[in-house]
């Protein structure tokens, strides 16, 4: 059966909105301990591992580079497995890693603790989450599905945030100023040992109640995945086009990371308002997930693509030629929404438009695999780059490179976006 049809039965199955609840739910879970935390508590999890921003760098290099052949052979394994079971089986293992996180282990035990992430997190989970995301968003509501999948894993990002900020504010007693190194370790291990029960609380939902009518998953998955088909999946220009739009995309997103730290260091806010400003960015992407999910659906998906790259390249561009100062706190505002709402919206495009790229359905897991390969590279070097520009020139200059690096990468994304619209953006949605 080939994808049109597959992708109209599924909306003739009428998969229910919990299913893509579930999705939700549990595809930012399974980030919270080895990126979440470290986004919102950035300057808190510095100074309780007694790290630098290169020495963070590296335990994110550490989980890339396991998660790069996880991408390339969890792939296939979407395509033959029930994403229900390989999912609630990741977020438990990945949970198992908070429990050992919460002892604030040495920086040696924390580079294998990464390492460890990097499977649980990508070789069981990232493919199966694309996959039953295409599924669910049939033949015509691509942009909504992954629009709410990504706006929505920010919702529960921000969620997690905040109770962190809670549990955080409510053990440490001292004013924001005199936080005590001990009652910093405290309260962020409360923060994680509450975050990992809660992950495998979502493990459990999802194995027992994300469930896809049995005709439907025979449909989708294969029996075997041969040679042949993987080579079929690489012929295809949307694959590679693909790799260059999600490696650039996700260099950004990874600079989203410092904007706690540019908060402290640039624009001296204290570690609690520092980790304000973290989590409001994790509200913000819901709303721009909703929303540009909304609008790619009723006009042209590939031209939002475009656009949140030329928004991101403005914004970007506002911080790195140092038109944001210390004094600026407006300005200040503006150019972290701008930049995030770019860098939102293309995430939450970029798989979107793999229907429109003619990847076929049932290649989903391979051809996410072999796209991530290279998408995703950016876990492996963007964090010692950010790490090295901040260390090596620090204040406000370090951020100024950070940002001046996003810039020319959302330049690069324009330009591969554009060649996949001149492709397919007058094909027709089914295949």
């Amino acid at each position: 059966m080939n994808t049109s049809k597959i992708l109209t039965s599924n909306k003739q199955n009428k998969i229910p909105w919990y299913y893509l609840l579930l999705l939700i739910i549990a595809g930012e879970s399974v980030f919270i301990l080895p990126f979440v935390l470290s986004r919102v508590f950035r300057p808190t999890v510095l100074d309780v591992f007694n790290l630098d921003n290169i020495e963070l760098g590296i335990c994110f290099s550490i989980y890339g580079i396991v998660a790069l052949f996880s991408y390339l052979l969890g792939g296939p394994l979407a395509d033959r497995f029930s994403p229900r079971k390989l999912i609630a089986i990741a977020l438990w293992m990945t949970a198992l890693g908070g429990f050992l996180y919460a002892t604030i282990p040495s920086y040696g035990v924390l580079k294998l603790l990464y390492g460890y992430w990097g499977f649980t997190t990508i070789f069981l989970f990232w493919a199966p989450m694309i996959k039953a995301t295409r599924i669910w968003g049939g033949a015509i509501s691509q942009g909504k599905a992954f629009g709410f999948l990504d706006g929505g894993r920010g919702l529960v990002g921000a969620l997690f945030g905040s109770l962190g900020l809670i549990i955080f504010a409510l053990i440490v007693t001292s004013s924001a100023t005199d936080i005590t190194p001990s009652e910093s370790k405290i309260a962020f291990r409360q923060v994680v040992l509450v975050s990992s029960f809660i992950i495998i609380f979502v493990g459990i939902l999802v194995w027992f109640f994300m469930k896809l009518d049995k005709k439907l998953e025979e449909k989708v998955n294969l029996e075997k995945i041969s040679l042949p088909q993987v080579k079929q999946v690489m012929r295809l220009p949307s694959v590679w086009l693909l790799m260059i739009i999600i490696l650039c995309a996700y260099v950004g997103y990874k600079i989203t990371d410092v904007f706690s730290l540019y908060a402290r260091d640039v624009m001296l806010y204290t570690e609690v308002q520092s980790a304000q400003i973290g989590t409001f960015l994790l509200f913000l992407r819901p709303f721009i997930g909703v929303l540009i999910g909304i609008l790619a659906d009723r006009s042209s998906i590939l031209f939002w693509l475009i656009a949140s790259f030329i928004i991101s390249f403005f914004g970007a561009l506002m911080i790195g030629t140092g038109f944001v100062v210390p004094t600026a706190s407006i300005l200040f505002f503006i150019s972290i929404f701008i930049v995030a709402s770019g860098v939102y919206a293309a995430r939450s495009l970029y798989f979107a438009v793999m229907e429109k790229g003619k990847i076929p359905l049932s290649y989903t897991g391979t051809a996410v695999g072999i796209i991530s390969l290279v998408g995703f590279t950016p876990e492996i070097f963007s964090g010692p780059i950010i790490g090295y520009l901040l260390e090596s020139s620090p204040g406000i200059i370090g951020h100024q490179h950070v940002f001046l690096m996003l810039a020319l990468f959302s330049l690069i994304s324009i330009i591969a976006s554009y060649y996949y619209y001149r492709l397919y953006n007058n094909s027709s949605n089914k295949l």
